[in-house]
């Protein structure tokens, strides 16, 4: 693993720990609504995630690449 792929992985953590933080704290003050930034939040950091474990790389397959 790069030092960018740690801390993109990090980024993604901290945005999804955000996020479940938010919905909670929201979630005390109104309990019959969530916050939208809060699953906005958790989304990126999925996606973040994904991309930074390499599931997004593209591998060509050995007849793609000709052999």
């Amino acid at each position: 693993m790069t030092t960018a792929t740690m801390l993109e992985l990090a980024a993604a953590a901290a945005l999804i720990l955000g996020g479940a933080w938010l919905y909670w704290r929201r979630g005390r003050d109104d309990p019959r609504h969530g916050s939208q930034g809060a699953v906005i939040l958790m989304a990126v950091g999925a996606i973040m995630a994904i991309h930074g474990s390499g599931l997004l790389e593209y591998r060509p397959s050995p007849s793609e690449l000709g052999q």
